[in-house]
């Protein structure tokens, strides 16, 4: 960045959130506030607190849902020029069980922030986290205006959050850029998604689920990959334009797992178990970057291989505090 800043990440205690913070406080300009409902986690799961000078981040417990008049005076006391919004319910499968959560948080919420926001003269840019789900199952080249079409509670709230922010851009000119990036892995990543899980389930010997026998299509992309592209949005992208990240080709999801096995010396075949498909599953989340590659001058660097690399000395460097956390999604309100 040119000069300094003060930015805000809610969510900043998630997997996306942490990642994001720590590129932020690469640039000694930046002065970083997080806000996330949860208490802030250990350094294993946290990025940024490697680092020997946290002077320029502050962290903030508050709930969206439960205490938005205090997030709200903190903005205003604040007056951050740019934020950036992690703070979402994400996960799919319990989102059919809970969908009046989902839609709480991750539209109700956001609506009562940003009619707050859009009053205010302090806010330059408010980068807003969505997810390519909103398109259903994705095949051939699409691109950022492809319709919605969502399959699953999840990708319908989060559908819904992105009509609400555009009817804001287009009535009061609220500063908004939108990203849709594919299946982010990485280090530090919840342990119950399919990359982690897998390496920690052939550790403990555990076989491994593959839900309609893996053949679902992802695109997976490294976090710091996703984290840089969400940066060149933040900073250059066009008010009020989508921008998809994504890797070069998608893989199937037994595939990945395949290469975790060949890394730890595993044969696939002993140890995995083929199980039902989750319901609304889409068979493919494939879509085309080519906005951001051309107009932001972004591409992924690091490939697959390396990246499942890092997860797995991630773990075994970190097992006795990870072997001893929840395997499973935990649900709360």
């Amino acid at each position: 960045m040119s000069k300094s800043k003060k930015i805000v990440v809610l969510g900043a205690n998630s997997f996306s959130g942490q990642d994001f913070v720590d590129l932020l406080l690469d640039d000694p300009g930046n002065e970083v506030i997080g806000v996330s409902r949860s208490a802030e986690r250990s350094k294993v799961f946290l990025k940024y607190k490697l680092r020997r000078d946290l002077s320029r981040y502050r962290y903030f417990q508050i709930d969206l849902n439960q205490q938005m008049p205090e997030l709200l005076q903190l903005l205003d006391a604040e007056r951050p020029e740019y934020i950036v919004n992690f703070a979402a319910q994400s996960e799919v499968a319990p989102s059919w069980d809970y969908p009046e959560h989902w839609f709480q948080t991750n539209c109700a919420a956001l609506a009562r922030l940003v009619n707050h926001l859009r009053k205010q003269n302090y806010l330059g840019r408010y980068l807003h986290i969505s997810s390519p789900e909103v398109y259903g199952t994705c095949v051939g080249n699409v691109y950022e205006d492809a319709p919605l079409n969502p399959s699953t509670p999840y990708a319908a709230s989060k559908a819904a959050a992105d009509l609400l922010l555009s009817t804001y851009f287009k009535q009061f000119g609220f500063p908004l850029v939108t990203v849709r990036a594919t299946n982010v892995y990485g280090a530090r990543q919840q342990l119950y998604k399919i990359i982690p899980r897998s390496v920690i389930y052939l550790k403990l010997g555990r076989k491994i689920e593959m839900h309609g026998g893996g053949v679902a299509v992802k695109s997976y992309i490294h976090i710091r990959d996703i984290s840089r592209g969400e940066l060149a949005i933040l900073e250059h992208g066009q008010l009020g334009k989508i921008y998809h990240l994504s890797p070069d080709r998608g893989i199937a999801v037994r595939e990945v797992v395949r290469m975790i096995c060949e890394q730890l010396g595993q044969r696939f075949e002993d140890v995995t178990t083929v199980v039902e498909e989750r319901p609304g599953q889409d068979l493919a989340y494939v879509i085309d970057s080519t906005c951001a590659r051309s107009e932001l001058g972004w591409s992924p660097q690091i490939n697959l291989k390396e990246g499942l690399s890092e997860v797995i000395t991630w773990i075994e460097q970190n097992w006795d505090e990870i072997k001893s956390q929840p395997l499973e999604y935990q649900h709360k309100p």
